[in-house]
């Protein structure tokens, strides 16, 4: 286990940006690539389908609270199963961009986000105990894949 001012630590602080780094500039990089386009304008979609531009900021916001449980995990324990969970969600998370927007598959894309959503379940679950904090930060990361699940599939059973 990794003493608290570890994290404070200069070397802390660096894998710290590293991980800001691994996650805001994929994750932006993907964004940009498979932003919804024409296709996506065109689906029928539910009434509760938010505005295109809420996506950038709520996403942004998630993975800064991302990078910080995953740095967390990882100055803990690189090699524990919580520090796997989070890799898995984290891969998983940069898939679904593309099944859905680029390939436009849409049930495909809801079984993505579900593993996603699975995954910090299992985060969350695994983290309580040993990181608190980095649990919490993953609770507005479950909500929102909670109603983006919710989005994948409504899109998907009205198209």
């Amino acid at each position: 286990m990794t003493s608290p001012s570890a994290k404070t630590s200069p070397a802390g602080l660096l894998w710290l940006a590293g991980f800001l780094l691994i996650v805001i500039v994929p994750g932006a990089l993907i964004g940009i690539a498979t932003a919804p386009g024409d296709w996506y304008a065109g689906l029928a979609k539910p009434p509760f389908n938010p505005p295109n531009w809420i996506f950038a900021p709520v996403w942004f916001v998630l993975y800064v609270l991302m990078a910080i449980a995953g740095w967390r995990t990882f100055l803990r324990d690189r090699k524990s199963p919580e520090m796997a969970v989070w890799v898995g969600q984290q891969g998983l998370n940069w898939l679904w961009s593309p099944v859905f927007f680029t390939l436009h598959l849409l049930w495909p894309g809801a079984i993505v986000i579900s593993a996603i959503w699975l995954l910090i379940v299992a985060f969350i679950w695994r983290s309580r105990q040993v990181d608190p904090i980095a649990a919490w930060c993953f609770v507005p990361y479950l909500a929102w894949v909670s109603f983006a699940t919710a989005l994948n599939i409504s899109v998907a059973v009205l198209n």
